[in-house]
Formats: C-alpha cells, sequence, structure tokens
C-alpha cells in the first residue's frame, strides 16, 4: 500500500468525489491510475481511499489518497497521465491495513477571505468563541456527524484574513460556514453573541441561518497521520510549483482586466 499527496486547482472541477457525469478530480485520477495499469477492484484502485472530499470549487495543497501501486509507481510517473490542474508530489509506504480517510488524526483548512476593512479583533474574538468541543448542527447539512471539537485561527495577510480551521475531520460545508459567521462578526452584521445561540441546541433557520462562504477561496492545506513521513518527489513538485505559479500569473492578469473595465478605475 502507498499513500500519495495530491495537490490540485479545484476551480474547474465539480468536487473531489468521482460523479457518472462530470469533471471531478477523483475523475480524472482513476482515469490516470486505468492509464498506468493499476489495479481495480468494484470500479476503484485495490485498496482505495482518499483522506476528504472536497466541495465543487474548493481546491487542495495535501490531498492524500491511497492504494495499491505497481512498485514502480512514483509521484512523477502519476503526473505523467494527470492534468496539469492536478499534481502528485509526494508519497510513502504504508501498513496493508492504513486507510486515507479513519486513520487521519487532523484535517486543516485554510480559508483566503478578502477582507481589507473589518475589525480583526472582533474576527478574532469569533475565532475563539468558534474553537470549541460543540454539536455544529446549524453549520452543515449533515445529520450526522456535527459534533466536532474545532479550532479556528487567523492572521492578517494584507487585504486578507487567513483563517485556519482545524479538526480530525469536519461535516459537510461546516468550515465555509464558520468563515460566514467570522465574516459577519468582523464586519459588525452580526454580534459575537450570536455564536453561543448557533452552537445551541436550536436550529436556525430563516435570516438566522448560516449559509456557506464562497467555495473558490478554500483549500485542504494538510492532512495528518500518527506515524507516517511522505517522501517529496523533487521533480514532481517542481512540476507542481510551475504550473500553480503559471496559473497565479493568469489569475493576477484576469483580476487585472476586471479591474480595468470599471470606467472609473485605472488600469
Amino acid at each position: 500500500m502507498r499513500a500519495f499527496r495530491l495537490a490540485y486547482d479545484g476551480s474547474g472541477y465539480r468536487g473531489f468525489q468521482r460523479q457518472p457525469h462530470g469533471e471531478t478530480i477523483e475523475n480524472e485520477l482513476f482515469a490516470a491510475l486505468d492509464e498506468l495499469g493499476v489495479g481495480f477492484e468494484g470500479g476503484s484502485p485495490v485498496g482505495y481511499a482518499a483522506a476528504g472530499r472536497t466541495d465543487a470549487g474548493v481546491s487542495a495543497r495535501a490531498q492524500t489518497v491511497a492504494f495499491e501501486p505497481p512498485a514502480w509507481l512514483t509521484p512523477r510517473a502519476l503526473n505523467s497521465e494527470l492534468p496539469g490542474a492536478i499534481r502528485a508530489w509526494a508519497s510513502t509506504d504504508v501498513d496493508p491495513g492504513f486507510h486515507a480517510t479513519h486513520d487521519a488524526t487532523e484535517r486543516v483548512y485554510t480559508y483566503f477571505l478578502h477582507a481589507p476593512a473589518v475589525d480583526d479583533d472582533d474576527a478574532r474574538e469569533a475565532c475563539r468563541r468558534l474553537s470549541v468541543e460543540a454539536d455544529f448542527h446549524n453549520f452543515t447539512p449533515d445529520d450526522e456527524g456535527t459534533e466536532r471539537a474545532v479550532s479556528v485561527s487567523l492572521r492578517r495577510n494584507g487585504p486578507f484574513l487567513r483563517l485556519e480551521c482545524r479538526a480530525g475531520g469536519f461535516a459537510r460545508q461546516l468550515v465555509r460556514r464558520l468563515v460566514t459567521v467570522v465574516e459577519a462578526v468582523a464586519r459588525g452584521a452580526r454580534d459575537p453573541s450570536f455564536i453561543p445561540r448557533a452552537l445551541g441546541s436550536e436550529p436556525l433557520s430563516g435570516p438566522d441561518g448560516i449559509a456557506p462562504a464562497a467555495p473558490g477561496p478554500l483549500v485542504l492545506f494538510d492532512v495528518s497521520y500518527r506515524g507516517v513521513t511522505f517522501e517529496i518527489d523533487a521533480d514532481a513538485l517542481s512540476s507542481a510549483r510551475g504550473v500553480f505559479r503559471a496559473r497565479r500569473r493568469e489569475r493576477l492578469a484576469a483580476a487585472r482586466v476586471a479591474g480595468s473595465l470599471v470606467p472609473d478605475e485605472e488600469p
């Protein structure tokens, strides 16, 4: 059994999990593995599991997948069949019983919130109040698995607040709804006293409901496993850096173009 680290730009995909119709990260991964001659069983690579199922538009730096590969399959070899938006960059041998989902001890998500004119102290207070072990049923559409121990922190990075959310696991949309609450408090649209109510037993609905923040700024930043150390493939990492730096330049150019379209703003 071998585990691989994947980085991907999720902006052009309908999420990670395989779907019968529509492009997903897992569809692309399975197609690449099939081309490389990896054995399949029941429609998936033998022993396959993934650390998480990111939503449509969400990206990753350290998505982790594990399966039974040929001995020669390296991250660089895997990249030879993957599209440029998906890059393997590290791998390691793991025990035969390793499960990329269930064996993860911590997952870290990072959200890049564009918030140049908010109260950072209020945002930090919201993070403090949300860093609890509680039932987050008002922060997810899930009916089960809503009790989580979550840590939320932030730091200012120019016009962005970089929010970091840590937990052993996250219910669906939990991170994005945490971001919604932090932003609302930081902008003065919600009082910090709303948070204990949101964490209470009563369901919220209507104008009190918590909608998920946009998926684009969210990144699955890290996944930890006890006793597992990944070996970086230098060539694969160099390839990943080149691909994503080029995409960054394209996005910066697109942002400049969008700014130039406003008549009263200089290009």
